[in-house]
């Protein structure tokens, strides 16, 4: 291991008795609150899947009766991908504002006035049989992406400032099992007996409602990040939230630890100044970094090649196996809960990508070989790409800008790292086809391309944020306590990762 790397890790086992940070009630009920918000985001997902045929029949219905004559396949083809498409440019569109709206309206503010965005676009797709089915889920679809893209910052930056710092990364991995829970309701809803059904699927649409309700009802009862409020100058709002979410007797500590990390780093930093400002060049790379490798793992290529591998296993419903997959992710996210503060955040990156890559290559062999030694080796395969993910590319990226950035760039560059997951994720939907057609099974060695490409710049360039703070000011990147100044002269391998000598730009 780099020697950087070893100093900070003796420093943390140094520090290893742990400094407050109690589950409260409030606490709990907070990130609750938030991570419904990432429930939503999976559901989704997932959601459009299971009916495709469902509502491919009723467009098909819809336009005869608009415009008195049946619409050619490529029509409806055109209809149910803008369908699929437009929750992705939604995201896409709104991911960069969630930084801004929350520096305007407060983390929980923000959250709360998002919200109703999610009422919308679920009220459309629930009600859309009662005007024209496919402009309304359109539509519906567009209005919870522009939600989850704003979600998909706000959420892990509201659980990473009222967290604990001895619980932030277990409580940062909850935003990433919010998504796979809401994947996984959405597949188990859109069984064909359950809501996946011809006179059902308004209900399965619209459900996502229900969470967007009860996140309405909840965030009023949480506090605001005392953080944000610190860094406002409303100390004694501050004061009163940390009581809540620590408790009375942390109040002092943790507060006196609060006004530390945000000693030299109150000010408010827009994304271009963020962009701008060598200090911040490297801990933004290594945010957007592991965000590219989520989305570049092949992930998203294995649920697609999924129903084809459970055929080939001999399952006569494929679905049931998708579904089984769907629970291996939420059963292996929530064991990652816990080894976050364990084994630390670049161990279960490593370890997850390694693996993944590991997969990548005996799926492509399972996947060339006759049955019956193939199938099972395939299967295995997938199933244990699902559980390498789910350890740590899946959860670790949305919460590590969090603790690499202090609370000035925060919200931009949790905003950042958002929209290059959508674009990610959109430009990967866009390309796999054409991939698919040209190399086949061996679409997962071009994966494990990437996969490798990013486990070297993991262990080279990533450190360990566990436990860190910013107490001395800086960064865990870089701990000089200006950030637009040049860092220390002694300082370690880590921390000259944040820019070197490089003055800011005017």
């Amino acid at each position: 291991m780099p020697s950087g790397f070893q100093q900070i890790q003796e420093e943390e086992e140094e520090e290893a008795a742990p400094r407050g940070g109690a589950l409260t009630p409030t606490l709990l009920l907070s990130v609750f609150a938030a991570t419904l918000g990432s429930f939503q985001f999976g559901y989704n997902i997932g959601v459009i899947n299971a009916p495709q045929k469902v509502l491919e029949a009723e467009y098909n219905v819809t336009w005869a009766r608009r415009w008195g004559s049946a619409p050619p396949p490529a029509t409806i083809a055109a209809l149910w991908a803008a369908s699929v498409a437009a929750f992705s440019v939604g995201g896409m569109g709104s991911a960069l504002g969630g930084g801004a709206l929350a520096e305007r309206l407060g983390r929980k503010g923000a959250l709360l006035a998002t919200n109703g965005l999610a009422v919308v676009g679920g009220a459309l797709m629930g009600g859309a049989k009662l005007g024209p089915t496919y402009t309304l889920i359109i539509i519906g679809r567009f209005v919870v992406g522009v939600y989850s893209g704003l979600a998909s910052a706000l959420v892990p930056m509201y659980v990473g400032e009222i967290a604990p710092t001895r619980l932030r990364g277990a409580l940062g991995a909850l935003h990433q099992l919010g998504i796979v829970c809401g994947i996984l309701v959405a597949q188990v809803l859109g069984l064909d007996w359950l809501l996946g059904s011809a006179g059902a699927w308004p209900a399965l649409l619209g459900a996502g409602l229900l969470p967007a309700a009860l996140q309405l009802l909840l965030l009023p009862l949480c506090p605001e990040s005392p953080r944000f409020l610190l860094a406002r100058g409303q100390g004694e709002r501050a004061r009163n939230c940390l009581a809540r979410l620590a408790g009375a007797e942390q109040v002092g500590a943790e507060l006196q630890r609060q006004w530390a990390e945000l000693r030299g780093h109150a000010q408010r930093v827009g994304l271009g100044a963020l962009l701008r400002c060598p200090r911040y060049r490297q801990p933004l790379l290594v945010t957007l970094a592991l965000q590219l490798a989520q989305q570049l793992s092949g992930i998203n290529a294995i649920f697609y090649y999924s129903t084809g591998i459970f055929e080939g296993a001999g399952l006569s419903r494929p679905i049931y196996g998708t579904i089984g997959t769907g629970v291996v992710n939420v059963a292996a996210t929530a064991l990652a809960v816990p080894l976050m503060e364990r084994a630390g955040r670049r161990r279960l990156q490593l370890l997850g990508l390694l693996g993944m890559l590991g997969c990548a290559g005996t799926l492509t062999l399972g996947m060339n070989v006759p049955p019956p030694v193939g199938p099972p080796i395939s299967l295995g395969s997938v199933l244990l790409f699902v559980v390498f993910f789910a350890l740590g590319p899946g959860p670790i990226p949305w919460f590590v800008g969090a603790e690499l950035f202090p609370p000035g760039p925060r919200p931009p560059a949790l905003a950042l790292a958002a929209l290059v997951n959508w674009a990610g994720n959109f430009a990967v939907a866009l390309a796999f086809p054409a991939l698919q057609r040209a190399m086949g099974s061996f679409v997962f060695l071009l994966f494990g391309g990437f996969l490798g490409g990013f486990s070297l710049f993991t262990f080279f360039r990533v450190p360990e944020t566990r436990g860190r703070t910013f107490e001395n000011g800086g960064t865990p990147l870089d701990p000089s306590p200006h950030p637009m100044g040049d860092p220390p002269k002694n300082c370690t391998e880590l921390q000259s990762l944040a820019g070197g000598g490089e003055e800011e730009e005017q």
